[in-house]
């Protein structure tokens, strides 16, 4: 169906497609740098609700970007080290804001999934942080 999508628009391959998966971890964190008396700065957890977003065109034969099982695979050990964790005792996240376990997790995946397009990281139903990766010149 892309591939005829495709070919009726006389540009074969070249829609771009986002997906993305979702982990639910819970963890416990402080964040030491907030400000004294701020709520954030005591002990306390969330359910985070982690959003690994990928793009790409469709790949032949298959018909898809990537099968939703390789970034499974590539998140399976991630879950290992945060789900039911403090986040303060991961290597890397001594500071473990939305913002730094994005990054954190980027950083992670980033040689898994060269498709990689950005981590979000929900840690209320309210509140999200979207992590796209590093600028391009930061990228070396």
């Amino acid at each position: 169906m892309a591939a005829q999508l495709a070919d009726s628009q006389g540009a074969e391959n070249s829609l771009m497609y986002e997906l993305s998966r979702s982990y639910k971890i819970e963890a416990a964190h402080d964040l030491p740098h907030a400000p004294v008396g701020h709520k954030c700065r005591r002990l306390h957890g969330h359910s985070f609700l982690i959003t690994v977003r990928v793009g790409g065109a469709i790949r032949e034969p298959e018909g898809w970007v990537i099968d939703f099982g390789d970034i499974d695979a590539a998140f399976e050990p991630l879950m290992g080290e945060l789900d039911h964790r403090y986040l303060n005792d991961v290597t890397g996240l001594s500071n473990p804001t939305s913002e730094n376990l994005a990054a954190w997790i980027w950083a992670r995946l980033e040689g898994e999934l060269p498709s990689l397009k950005g981590i979000e990281v929900g840690e209320t139903c309210r509140s999200r942080v979207l992590f796209n990766g590093p600028d391009e010149e930061d990228r070396g």
